[in-house]
């Protein structure tokens, strides 16, 4: 059974609830509290945010718009749309503005599509070339692409619920570290094979231009043997559904930050957030961040595969959603 629904069948069960989960893919389930309310699950998503609010959230174009009239330092960017929907909307914005933006913003831009969750098609792009395989790409599946300013800094997740933050973590984009032996390849194939065993949804696709792309600019090749403990990142985003990791900061977060997240979710009328931000440091007083996104339905596995004690916050999580959707 996967994780995080084998942790919310612990918590309901122990709250007193019948809790029923279709048996082939295991990800949505049905929950009969003791009082007879009743709720269901889908994955990372509850019935716990309002549904526009959810939306809103899923749609990073609108979400950013408001965050930036509220105050909130997101990330600058534009959104483009694929011919089709050029023809619907107001104010058309075609493949080819978009690279006329991106060229304004300065290169290296972010390009992405608007509402895919995953990581997926998310690329760091540095030329025109570049730019239109990835907005065709996208196009394929998509109708609307954002392009956005690229920013350094490290990625964190500050998860939130109700007015206090239950986890905070780093997210470390795909990588391999090597042994003095292994291809990069091998390596790969490795820690893919590893990450499946978890039974969690990993997207570590071998033929992913955008590991190719990474693995060239870095001058070397699928069969390029690394340096003992030498590490090699393989793409630029830090999602950890592409086979990141994560590093636990959730004791030493500084209030900073923590009230910003918080803010922020209330600001965006939601209860459950996952807000993710680029910033150097997240244990000293707040100076610089940018706002990336804010996810109503925020996975919580990788999170609880750190080890123990992150289980334990998930499942106090959990209880605390359950516990509200009983009462409520």
């Amino acid at each position: 059974m996967r994780l995080t629904t084998a942790i919310l069948k612990k918590v309901a069960t122990e709250m007193g609830a019948i809790i029923l989960i279709e048996p082939e893919y295991e990800l949505i389930g049905h929950i009969t509290f003791k009082n007879g309310k009743t709720t269901v699950f889908d994955n990372t998503r509850l019935n716990i945010n309002g549904f526009a609010s959810a939306y809103l959230a899923q749609d990073k174009g609108f979400s950013n718009y408001f965050l930036q009239q509220l105050g909130y330092r997101v990330t600058e960017g534009k959104t483009f749309f694929n011919e089709k929907m050029c023809a619907k909307v107001a104010n058309p914005r075609n493949i080819h503005d978009g690279w006329d933006y991106a060229q304004k913003l300065g290169l290296p831009v972010i390009v992405k599509p608007l509402n895919l969750s995953l990581g997926i098609l998310v690329t760091k792009v540095y030329d025109k070339s570049e730019y239109y395989q990835v907005a065709e790409k996208i196009f394929n599946i998509q109708s609307v692409l954002i392009v956005e300013k690229f920013y350094n800094g490290n990625d964190f997740r500050i998860l939130t619920f109700d007015n206090q933050v239950i986890a905070t973590y780093q997210r470390i984009p795909l990588s391999v570290t090597g042994d003095g032996k292994s291809t990069i390849l091998q390596l790969l194939l490795t820690k893919r094979e590893q990450l499946l065993k978890t039974g969690e949804r990993i997207l570590i696709d071998l033929e992913d231009f955008r590991i190719m792309k990474k693995i060239h600019q870095q001058n070397l090749t699928w069969e390029s043997i690394l340096v003992k403990d030498t590490v090699v990142y393989l793409l630029d985003n830090a999602n950890l559904s592409t086979g990141g990791h994560s590093i636990d900061f959730t004791d030493i977060i500084h209030p900073n930050f923590e009230k910003l997240a918080i803010n922020i979710t209330k600001d965006m009328g939601l209860r459950l957030a996952g807000v993710d931000i680029l910033t150097t440091d997240i244990t000293q007083p707040l100076v610089d961040y940018t706002l990336l996104e804010i996810n109503s339905a925020p996975g919580l596995a990788h999170y609880a595969f750190l080890g123990d004690k992150q289980i334990q916050k998930v499942e106090n999580l959990y209880r605390l959603i359950l516990q509200a959707l009983e009462r409520e």
